[in-house]
């Protein structure tokens, strides 16, 4: 039963729609965005204090700048978008809405109030066979919907849908808050990257 506190406050739908590249071999799913003035691009982790966009640029071209202005600090967004579809990266999230319950981005503090539909994800990326949840919210909503045990860090469990298989991963948060460096998480996803067969070296120049 929900806490009478939590009634009044607002509940968040997810403010983008799911980025679902037609050829996407993998599907990464974090918990849910953070407050919108917070952002600092219309895309998926947009916060600039998080570390994706810095592993992403070393996982696929050995250079943590890669997806950011360096002048302005900023991420571009228009490389990371064409980069993600031409490498057949889908991303959303794991939370369709929620509450926060302490008006801050901490999954600690986030109230679940719908999961997102991961069936209906997949049934428009066919050739998606794996699943990466990026923290341990994101696998634990994902496994409790598949009656799941949630997976070790970096390692994978078996789910079968419509009778196709599909690989869950659980990696690690690429919030700051997570302790663990940069290069180490990007380890970590690097190795997904590489299982799911993701060409990731061969766009050199967007």
């Amino acid at each position: 039963m929900e806490n009478s506190e939590n009634t009044n406050i607002m509940v968040e739908r997810h403010p983008l729609p799911p980025f679902l590249p037609k050829q996407a071999k993998v599907l990464i799913l974090g918990s849910f965005p953070p407050q919108k003035h917070r952002w600092s691009m219309e895309f998926f982790y947009p916060n600039r204090m998080n570390m994706m966009w810095e592993m992403m640029g070393w996982v696929m071209q050995n250079d943590a700048n890669f997806f950011i202005d360096t002048a302005t600090n900023k991420f571009r967004q228009q490389a990371i978008v064409s980069y993600m579809e031409k490498a057949g990266i889908a991303i959303y999230d794991a939370a369709a809405a929620v509450k926060r319950l302490k008006n801050n981005a901490s999954d600690l503090h986030l109230q679940v109030v719908e999961k997102t539909d991961i069936v209906g994800l997949l049934s428009v990326l066919p050739l998606c066979k794996h699943i990466a949840c990026a923290g341990i919210k994101s696998a634990e909503l994902v496994c409790e919907d598949f009656k799941l045990k949630v997976p070790k860090l970096g390692e994978n469990t078996m789910l079968n849908i419509n009778g196709e298989n599909i690989c869950l991963w659980r990696m690690p948060s690429t919030s700051r808050a997570c302790a663990m460096p940069m290069i180490k998480k990007a380890a970590y996803y690097k190795h997904l990257l590489v299982e799911a067969g993701v060409d990731i070296y061969d766009k050199k120049n967007m």
